[in-house]
């Protein structure tokens, strides 16, 4: 089993539910309680670039890194054309990054932080967008909490449009703090007419509030703090998602 390969084709329309407009409003309330150096925008772990769009029609000049090339094609497709300025698409790993130039801002949203589960490896990531950022940029993201991902153990989930049905499955390791995804899908192919099955495993590791910031001072980040769900105030107790903002000193 393989993680997106499968998935990237019907990744849209099982998440029909994502308010990627409401995501770009609160980025932006971000964007503006300190202005950005400039307005090149990474989205890293872009996936199909839902986001990237969103945020490109505002006017951002967008990059979007991902790691899957099924995820890039979809995200190219559809950010095709966009004005004033079309994104560009590489297909990096996060611990890789390697940009042409400076960025401004960095955002990496929807839980793509907790796939990274090597810690290790997020420092590393971490270390790289710091390293690509003007200086006075912003680096946002968002994490499921670890009381999310352990709670989701031994759960079954089914999502279900008119061509694609997908059961998913939980399991949290308390030991290795990771929670996998274990996902059956089926999608109707248009041109067969019959339904095709694949298999895909995702995992999440749950880092704590504590762990993320010491990594982010690591990495020479500094005005460290943490948002509640799309919320301008600190996370309460029980927050099931939790961003960041993180700032490279001028």
């Amino acid at each position: 089993m393989s993680s997106y390969d499968f998935l990237a084709g019907c990744y849209d329309a099982l998440t029909y539910d994502v308010d990627y407009a409401a995501w770009a409003d609160y980025i932006e309330r971000h964007f503006k309680k300190r202005p950005l150096p400039g307005n090149t925008v990474l989205d890293l772990a872009c996936g199909t670039g839902s986001l990237t769009r969103e945020l490109a029609l505002r006017g951002y000049e967008m990059i979007g890194a991902d790691r899957s090339p099924e995820m890039l094609a979809e995200a190219a497709e559809k950010n095709r054309g966009i004005s004033p300025v079309e994104p560009i698409f590489l297909c990096q790993d996060m611990e890789n990054l390697d940009l042409y130039g400076t960025i401004d801002a960095c955002v990496c949203c929807l839980d793509s932080v907790n796939y990274v589960t090597d810690p290790k490896k997020l420092q590393r990531a971490f270390g790289r967008v710091h390293l690509f950022l003007m200086p006075g940029g912003l680096f946002l993201f968002d994490v499921n909490s670890p009381e999310k991902l352990e709670g989701l153990d031994g759960q079954v989930f089914l999502d279900e449009t008119e061509d694609t049905y997908c059961v998913w499955r939980a399991e949290f390791s308390k030991r290795s703090r990771i929670c996998s995804y274990f996902m059956d899908l089926f999608r109707l192919d248009p041109a067969s007419g019959q339904w095709v099955r694949g298999e895909e495993l995702h995992r999440e590791r749950a880092y704590t509030v504590a762990e993320l910031t010491a990594m982010l001072t690591e990495a020479g980040f500094a005005d460290v703090r943490t948002w509640g769900e799309l919320k301008m105030r600190p996370p309460r107790p029980g927050e099931q998602r939790i961003f960041f903002t993180a700032r490279k000193d001028k």
